[in-house]
């Protein structure tokens, strides 16, 4: 028996194995909510929660639950809470904590709980199919001889959903946006609920959750590319302009969505009595009158604006965030989960009040894209830019709030070069999934005519 041949049966029979070790491991994902749990409720009963809650990297003019606790305080005198500058987020969010005021600290403990359990189940639901996907290519023999060594295995997936969760729960981003009682939280359990049933190939949910999303921050709209793209994958329904069944699905899941949404919005009038919610909520995301510091690029870009050029700017700032769904959903149209990914990063780093708690989202799911670690060339310095400049946002604020030795542009110039990290990383991702899905078509060792190393050039 020849060499080749062992070395192309070989990964062949591990890809084989049965998928026991894709297993649920509800063990140690027990234990780990009880640890994040734990640390959540030890840090609401320190003195710190006060001074986090104050945090503008953690809290924003929308999210901060200062500000739904006077909204509150306003519905309770029966005075709507759109009628000042205070309030900004969704009538059901006020309506929601309404009745779950006293138990405020539980509801964001359980919504993160939620986010994470339903990132476990997406990845575990992700790895299976990528299993799959993989095994059938390797009985079809469509993989290069030469690239056996990227091909993934059971033992390496394993362990994905629990870092996954790890990688939410534990993440000192989210345990902050938590304790300071951000509604983040709450938004970002949707998304992840979203996500679930996407992967699930649930249609109806899906369309309900993305609403959902949508009706809490206008910015998840993005993420209807990616959904359509692989429930049509699911349902073998080709990305074809010609073809009937395209637009058939397009318009099923459009209805759904804009079906839920016109629920969702008849219930607001009917809990407020008014649309006062959607100036205050929706015009308050685009366009911005709020220029309170915060991790994003809008508020000192703004501050210093000239009034008659506000509106121009505002636009291409806000379309920056929906510029990138169509190239990018092109592009990654075989791919709709890295496609999801990708969206996820470009609306926290481009939305216009961004908290910590929207970049611990989309990290969460670095664990799924390990493989891509052999490709990456950054990886080492945006790291330590990204925790250097974590550290450095309280320095910086302190400096120029309270000792007034520094002043604005030295807070901006930290959140300039955070985000600037933030887009690093996620190009060198998008740069290393290109990269090994060109090499599982070509080869690993590319070559050139004259049989001399080629190197492989993204453009």
């Amino acid at each position: 028996m020849s060499a080749d041949f062992i070395s192309r049966r070989a990964p062949r029979r591990a890809e084989r194995e049965t998928e026991s070790f894709l297993v649920d491991m509800a063990a140690p994902l027990t234990l780990l909510l009880i640890v994040a749990v734990t640390i959540r409720a030890a840090l609401f009963r320190s003195s710190l929660a006060e001074l986090i809650a104050e945090r503008v990297e953690v809290v924003s003019p929308i999210t901060a639950w200062k500000r739904v606790v006077e909204g509150l305080a306003l519905l309770d005198l029966g005075v709507s809470p759109y009628s000042g500058d205070v309030f900004h987020e969704t009538p059901l969010i006020i309506y929601l904590f309404h009745f779950v005021v006293d138990y405020a600290e539980v509801t964001f403990m359980l919504a993160d709980v939620i986010t994470a359990v339903a990132l476990y189940m997406t990845a575990k639901d992700y790895n299976k199919q990528v299993f799959r996907k993989q095994r059938f290519a390797l009985e079809a023999d469509r993989y290069p001889m030469d690239c056996l060594e990227i091909i993934r295995s059971p033992k390496e997936m394993y362990y994905i959903p629990l870092k996954v969760a790890m990688f939410y729960l534990l993440n000192p981003f989210t345990i902050l946006s938590c304790v300071a009682k951000s509604t983040c939280g709450l938004n970002n359990a949707v998304i992840a609920l979203f996500i679930l049933t996407t992967i699930k190939g649930n249609v109806l949910l899906s369309a309900i959750f993305l609403c959902l999303a949508t009706y809490q921050s206008i910015y998840p709209l993005t993420l209807c590319a990616p959904a359509l793209l692989y429930l049509m994958q699911r349902q073998y329904i080709p990305v074809n302009f010609r073809r009937a069944s395209f637009w058939w699905f397009i318009v099923q899941y459009l209805f759904m969505y804009l079906g839920s949404l016109f629920v969702l919005v008849g219930l607001s009038f009917f809990l407020l009595g008014s649309w006062d919610y959607l100036p205050s909520v929706y015009g308050f995301i685009l366009s911005v009158p709020d220029l309170t510091p915060n991790i994003g690029l809008f508020w000192y870009f703004f501050a210093e604006m000239f009034e008659h050029f506000r509106l121009f700017f505002l636009c291409v700032f806000q379309i920056n965030v929906f510029f990138y769904t169509i190239p990018l959903s092109v592009k990654l149209k075989e791919h709709p989960v890295f496609l999801i990914f990708m969206q996820l990063a470009v609306i926290s780093i481009f939305k216009s009040y961004p908290t910590v708690g929207d970049i611990a989202l989309y990290m969460a799911f670095l664990p799924v894209w390990s493989h891509l670690h052999r490709f990456l060339r950054n990886i080492f310095l945006v790291s330590c830019v990204l925790l250097a400049c974590s550290a450095l946002f309280p320095v910086l604020w302190h400096l120029w709030i309270y000792a007034g030795s520094a002043n604005s542009n030295f807070y901006y110039a930290i959140t300039l070069l955070f985000n600037v990290a933030q887009i690093l990383l996620v190009s060198d991702y998008f740069y290393a999934f290109l990269r090994r899905e060109h090499h599982l078509t070509y080869g690993l060792y590319l070559k050139r005519k004259d049989g001399s190393e080629a190197t492989l050039v993204l453009k």
